[in-house]
């Protein structure tokens, strides 16, 4: 299984939802509780996101039943939520390697004019 996604800024909408995404692509049967946890978001904001997610054609959920004879959901992405998912992947990689170049530029300022050499 890969890295799971970390979790979701609730001030980047964008960001949480790449992660829901990332982490219903990898576990499509995780309950709204399971995505709220490993999102870092509350269940509330799981439920809107999830239901927005759903409402946008982006994931579809299927009925299965749990081993406790409950009912409950797979969320499964559509090719739609595989596009959105692969553009949202795109942007935010472009995003943090624009902050990581900053932060490189930042950082070397820094030990300028504290007279600091690099080190390896």
């Amino acid at each position: 299984m890969a890295d799971q996604p970390a979790p979701a800024n609730p001030s980047e909408p964008d960001a949480a939802r790449l992660a829901a995404l990332r982490l219903l692509a990898e576990q499509p049967r995780l309950s709204q509780r399971e995505l709220s946890v490993a999102l870092g978001l509350s269940l509330g904001k799981t439920h809107y996101l999830l239901h927005a997610l759903l409402d946008k054609g982006l994931v579809k959920a299927r009925n299965f039943r749990r081993s406790d004879n409950k009912l409950a959901y797979a969320y499964v992405l559509t090719p739609s939520g595989l596009r959105e998912k692969l553009r949202l992947t795109q942007a935010f990689l472009s995003r943090k390697e624009s902050e990581f170049e900053m932060l490189k530029t930042t950082i070397a300022d820094l030990r300028a004019e504290l007279g600091v050499q690099h080190r390896p």
